[in-house]
């Protein structure tokens, strides 16, 4: 049975930890409430301390958490003058981390109240994406080469196929032997710090600050060094919230005139990575169902295979096309009742 916190209330020894953490720092006095969770092992509360908030981040390593790489990234963007949060505390070992509050003002919910904003928001967005083409690259982090990031899709066949119609070793292995060449012209590009996690939710819009720092960024402990169309793809085939084709192509349009970079090639690379990326996220929201019991990422899938046909329509993806259009089912209600935990 664990001890009993300030109010009386019986505390868990997790909640002693944090207390322990917390009582570290200036914010012990701070009155916490629940923030969010997310697809991970990850919580978040907002601590009130006067007129001053900070948030909270609990990440167990018990849960294979680990804060450090998150605490490697913010510091790096901060230091070259994005808007990631400062830290502000941590405890690795137990996995605490007290983090600057960047508000609550995402992408997704200023566009839901005004849509007029939309435009606007996302060339800001497409801006931190062009300014991280001239920041430098943080040592240590990990490069995903061709075959890396073709075995990353094997999550859509093991947990979206399998269980709708079942294993076909033969048929990954065509779609490897196709798939693999496909990303080859992808990572020889020159690389970025690609966040993975790059979207509507995951960004804060911060309209008193200026330049590439009025966009808050938060889901970034992921990152590693890629192509610059993968944040691009993330931020516009965007699994939550439907992005349509025509705003689509103003930011691959902006985003090319503003670097100068070959048009083609890099298309080329958007499309590949998109089907990519779409393919594994179908395979990661099938698994967080059926072994983490939450089939509400099962109502994402359909927007995901959207945008995966969009992008096997391109010219770029014509070699796998056909291979995808018979390896992975539509999602129909159907289907994806056969995804329930």
């Amino acid at each position: 049975m664990g001890s009993l916190d300030r109010a009386g209330h019986i505390m868990t020894d997790r909640n002693h930890l944090k207390r322990s953490f917390l009582e570290t720092t200036p914010w012990r006095e701070a009155i916490p409430s629940y923030l969010a969770g997310d697809a991970s092992n990850r919580s978040y509360e907002r601590l009130q301390l006067g007129a001053t908030t900070a948030v909270l981040m609990d990440a167990p390593p018990k849960h294979g958490e680990d804060i450090r790489p998150f605490v490697k990234i913010a510091q790096h963007l901060v230091k070259h003058g994005f808007s990631a949060p400062r830290i502000l505390a941590e405890d690795p070992d137990n996995g605490f981390l007290l983090l600057e509050d960047l508000g609550d003002t995402r992408f997704k919910e200023v566009i839901e109240n005004d849509e007029a904003k939309e435009l606007h928001l996302y060339t800001a967005a497409t801006e931190v994406l062009i300014a991280l083409r001239n920041t430098p690259l943080p040592a240590g982090l990990a490069t995903y080469d061709a075959h890396h990031l073709t075995q990353m899709c094997d999550l859509a066949f093991t947990h979206y196929r399998t269980p709708i119609w079942g294993s076909d070793p033969a048929l990954w292995q065509l779609f490897t032997e196709t798939f693999q060449p496909l990303m080859e012209h992808i990572t020889v590009a020159p690389k970025v710090l690609a966040q993975r996690d790059f979207h509507a939710e995951n960004l804060i819009w911060l309209p008193e600050r200026s330049g590439k720092a009025n966009v808050g960024l938060l889901d970034f402990q992921d990152a590693f060094v890629g192509h610059a169309a993968y944040d691009l793809v993330s931020l516009l085939q965007d699994a939550r919230r439907d992005v349509s084709p025509t705003l689509e192509r103003q930011m691959i349009t902006h985003y090319i005139a503003q670097t100068g970079i070959e048009a083609q090639s890099f298309e080329t690379a958007y499309w590949r990575l998109g089907v990519q990326r779409n393919i594994r996220i179908m395979g990661v929201f099938a698994r967080l169902s059926q072994q983490y019991n939450k089939p509400k990422y099962l109502q994402f899938i359909p927007r995901v295979w959207r945008y995966i046909c969009r992008g096997l329509d391109q010219p770029a993806l014509h070699p796998i096309a056909d291979i995808l259009r018979v390896a992975l089912p539509e999602p129909t209600p159907e289907t994806l009742e056969k995804l329930q935990p």
